[in-house]
């Protein structure tokens, strides 16, 4: 009875929080949502000497960035799970697998400091004049890496957001494989199955659910993600359809605007309502994989 108790109250305790920080957003971030309207979402204007804020920027520099980071991450976290359930030897999966969760350990700042003071100086001189010169002139492309090399901007904090969520989704996807009965992969391996062909056809198909979990897992971290995003995303409350080009997200801006923001201030409501946003975003890309994996969970 004692346990039963004890379980109810943690969750319908994690129910309140959830909802206590939702409702502190909201009201938080009530007077921007009065003051601007709808047009709060898709302006990007952000002039706090006028006071005219928008959060059309922000919300774009963290859905490019966490989508590029995942698009640059999952491969990656899926050829080390696979490394390490079915290639690696025996001696070797361990060492591995522990060095790729130390990277969970390392703390966003170091992260950021990394981004700057190493990637972005190489981004600058190698990575970045070496895509302008090869599309230049080609349509679409020459627009999507133009810009001067600085180094910095929505590329190279994605980059290190994908570093940064590779030891997330790799590590899921590592425990999931794992939980496949052996037998399943030894009947495809008697029947003259490749190694591909058995994560192809039994081990993705029995823990896709996992693995999306997991994957989400990893965009959630993105979604979120502060000090090492700031260092290396230029801060520049623009849109840019150039991947070299400084943006902001949302945590960025809260992190970096917040200490200047008085109490009871339009610009800290702003703060506030982005706060409230990415909450939101947060929740329906979650609830957009339960929707796709819906169909998939009755088969």
């Amino acid at each position: 009875m004692i346990f039963a108790a004890a379980a109810r109250f943690a969750g319908a305790f994690v129910l309140i929080l959830l909802g206590a920080i939702i409702v502190l957003l909201f009201l938080g971030g009530l007077g921007a949502f009065s003051r601007f309207g709808p047009i709060f979402l898709v302006s990007a204007a952000w002039d706090p000497v006028k006071e005219v804020f928008g959060a059309a920027v922000p919300i774009y520099g963290t859905v490019v960035t966490s989508i590029l980071a995942l698009i640059m991450a999952v491969p990656i976290a899926f050829g080390i799970a696979f490394y390490l359930t079915e290639l690696a030897p025996v001696w070797l999966r361990r060492p591995v697998g522990t060095a790729v969760e130390l990277l969970a350990a390392v703390p966003s700042i170091i992260y950021g400091m990394w981004g700057f003071f190493v990637i972005a100086p190489v981004m600058a001189e190698y990575i970045q004049p070496f895509f302008i010169d090869s599309f230049e002139g080609i349509p679409i492309l020459e627009d999507l890496f133009a810009g001067p090399p600085f180094g910095t901007g929505i590329l190279t904090a994605s980059l290190i957001l994908a570093v940064m969520v590779i030891p997330f989704i790799a590590a899921t996807m590592r425990d999931v494989f794992e939980t496949v009965p052996p037998v399943y992969k030894e009947s495809a391996y008697g029947v003259g199955c490749t190694t591909w062909e058995v994560m192809r056809s039994i081990v993705i198909p029995y823990t896709r659910v996992s693995v999306v979990g997991g994957i989400m897992l990893g965009l959630g971290r993105a979604l979120g993600e502060t000090m090492a995003v700031t260092f290396v995303i230029g801060n520049t409350n623009r849109i840019t359809t150039s991947l070299f080009g400084p943006g902001n997200t949302i945590a960025s801006i809260v992190a970096l605007e917040f200490p200047e923001s008085p109490a009871g201030s339009l610009k800290l409501s702003s703060l506030l309502a982005l706060g409230f946003i990415l909450f939101v975003i947060s929740f329906i890309v979650l609830a957009i994989s339960r929707l796709l994996l819906r169909p998939r969970l009755k088969t």
